[in-house]
């Protein structure tokens, strides 16, 4: 009842709610001065005198003083020291009048302790309805009890933030700093973090909110491993330099995000390295509307290029990231170019037109199983496309030329890893060429290779971040399967520094870190979400994770590098692997008789050519991809 009372009184206008205040506050006024008669009966000359009128006067007085400081007009449930400051001034002034009138009207004094008591009494009753009121009206609506896991600048700021928040109520704070556990700071009690799990029990906590934004990977990392155990959501202020400007409120809130699971450190980049072919110059990234490449775009624009040609097959991908790049940017001159990798008239026209100084080949068919099913078209595009991108960028003498390719190329199992390891074989031999001719329009030819990126097209987390939104269950191809994994961001500002490296067909290999355990990911991911994983052990959980089993072509674990053979460079986030490759001529023997094969639509000769000539590749495919899908549907 009392909680439909106050929700109808939130839906009043203004109007409404300041006249409700007025009359509230002469009803206060009126039986402040009651009381202080009552409390000075016994020692009031004529008592008789102090009778109606002197209870109609204080709302007569009190009233005016009180809309001169915009009493009527505080919206109660974010009232602050500066309307409380305001509710004493008005007081004060009440007051005066009321002794000036009311020693006027009788004609003689009364004791200086009555006006006193009277002014204190109008103070305490008009002060505590305020406070009473931001009682009722935020803690009878907060969604969920939360506790404050920092007690700093910005946790306490977020505290204060909080008060004003009808979805979140702070109940307390934790901290790690002795000197702060047991004190109490912006009126809520800070405790050891061994309090957590009593904490949580007792108060019914919902959430924990992680305020510490100058924590380092390795520090959010043992307080993530101190929360995950219990049911609670954890959200997490972003880094200082996010919050570098105003202060902090409830909006910069976000749910934690993989990368903070996975503690990686970000090196610090190279500056002069992310200028180095990029600054002042004309720059093309195929794929410009995918995961890695609309990244790639981002990085690059950064770096203020003259000209940035988007090259993008998908026409909905590029209206995207030309749209998004031309309101971030508007200095710099973005060029949306629809255009198939395949199409060779096309990019060197493309590249001509724009006298390109720097192309960024992002453009592939990458998703394992829909490459297992689309052979001869996946060979097309990921092989003879970059064949394609990096033959014009010779012939246009572009001064540099980066594969992005993928560690699915070392040993592959899958049609879409060995792929990507020919079209690393075609620059490796191209660079080769060109450095034994010593030609004077050399241009510098740089692979980079690395493993999965977090939130890319088709990738695990995206999938089970839906799926727990859904409610589950969580689908893991495999109990074992290990994956590395960096983000796209942290991956196309490096990819940006390697290719300013290369010298001529180097590899370079990205530091990914530690490899994750998928099913330890999707653990993690269930917990810090405020839920519970469903198992045997635990029948009542919420999220179930099912294993599927692996898919075509998928290995339980990748790996980075052919060999052993890999040195360190100026970057320490990027190594040089140095790999075995094949003389141009062979590759381009085998470039042709793929090329015959894709022409007959063989996909038997199409797969022998590729085991026959790729170190440790291993597949259990070949097969003609309509005939199987023909063959499914039935």
């Amino acid at each position: 009842m009392i909680k439909n009372l106050v929700s109808s009184m939130l839906a009043w206008n203004r109007s409404q709610k300041s006249f409700f205040i007025i009359l509230f506050d002469s009803l206060i006024v009126v039986f402040a001065s009651w009381l202080a008669f009552v409390l000075f009966k016994e020692i009031l000359e004529k008592p008789e005198l102090y009778s109606g009128f002197f209870f109609l006067i204080g709302p007569i007085l009190a009233i005016p003083c009180f809309i001169l400081f915009d009493l009527h007009k505080s919206v109660i449930r974010f009232i602050s020291f500066m309307e409380i400051w305001g509710i004493v001034k008005a007081t004060i002034i009440y007051s005066l009048l009321w002794a000036f009138f009311t020693t006027f009207l009788v004609n003689s004094f009364l004791p200086i302790s009555f006006h006193f008591v009277h002014a204190l009494l109008v103070l305490l009753l008009v002060a505590s309805s305020r406070m009473i009121g931001i009682w009722i009206f935020t803690d009878s609506f907060s969604a969920s009890n939360v506790i404050i896991y920092g007690a700093g600048s910005a946790g306490i700021q977020l505290a204060t933030a909080l008060r004003y928040s009808r979805e979140m109520t702070p109940i307390a704070f934790v901290d790690e700093d002795k000197s702060l556990q047991g004190n109490y700071l912006n009126g809520l009690s800070v405790f050891s973090p061994s309090r957590l799990e009593r904490l949580i029990s007792k108060k019914k906590v919902n959430e924990v909110l992680i305020a510490i934004p100058s924590a380092r990977k390795a520090k959010l990392q043992d307080i993530l491993s101190k929360i995950e155990g219990f049911p609670v959501k954890v959200r997490i202020l972003p880094g200082v330099a996010e919050l570098a400007q105003g202060k902090v409120s409830v909006s910069d809130l976000k749910v934690i995000d993989v990368t903070d699971l996975l503690g990686r450190e970000i090196t610090k980049p190279n500056e002069d390295l992310l200028q180095k072919n990029i600054y002042g110059k004309n720059v093309l990234v195929s794929g410009a509307g995918g995961s890695i490449g609309s990244e790639l775009c981002r990085q690059v624009i950064k770096a203020e290029p003259s000209i940035l040609v988007l090259y993008e097959i998908s026409e909905y991908a590029l209206y995207k990231i030309e749209k998004e790049l031309s309101k971030s940017s508007p200095q710099t001159e973005v060029k949306p170019i629809l255009g198939n990798v395949i199409d060779k008239k096309r990019m060197l026209e493309v590249c001509t037109t724009f006298d390109i100084d720097t192309i960024y080949h992002a453009a592939a068919y990458k998703h394992v199983p829909m490459v297992e099913l689309n052979t001869l078209q996946s060979l097309q595009n990921n092989i003879f496309g970059t064949l394609n991108c990096v033959e014009v960028a010779i012939e246009s003498e572009v001064e540099t030329f980066v594969l992005i390719s993928t560690d699915k190329a070392v040993r592959p199992t899958n049609i879409m890893g060995a792929t990507k390891r020919f079209a690393e074989l075609i620059l490796q031999s191209l660079a080769q060429r060109q450095i034994s001719s010593q030609s004077k329009t050399n241009t510098r030819i740089a692979i980079v290779r690395f493993g999965n990126v977090l939130d890319s097209s088709g990738s695990a987390v995206p999938l089970f971040r839906e799926q727990i939104e859904k409610g589950g269950p969580i689908t893991v191809t495999d109990p074992e399967v290990i994956r590395y994994f960096m983000s796209i961001p942290e991956a196309a500002e490096l990819v940006i520094q390697a290719g300013a490296m290369g010298e001529g067909g180097e590899i370079f290999v990205l530091d990914m870190g530690d490899p994750v355990k998928i099913l330890d990911l999707a653990k993690r991911m269930v917990r810090l979400s405020g839920l519970e994983v469903r198992d045997n052990s635990n029948p009542e959980g919420d999220i179930e994770i099912v294993f599927t089993g692996l898919r075509d072509g998928e290995k339980l674990y990748e790996e980075l590098l052919i060999g052993d053979n890999v040195s360190s460079t100026e970057h320490k986030g990027i190594m040089q692997a140095s790999e075995e490759y094949l003389e141009w001529e062979k590759v381009e023997g085998l470039l042709e008789q793929l090329r015959a094969s894709i022409e007959k639509r063989d996909h038997e000769l199409a797969v022998n050519i590729l085991i026959n000539n790729i170190v440790g590749l291993k597949l259990n495919t070949g097969i003609n991809d309509l005939i199987y899908l023909s063959n499914t549907k039935k």
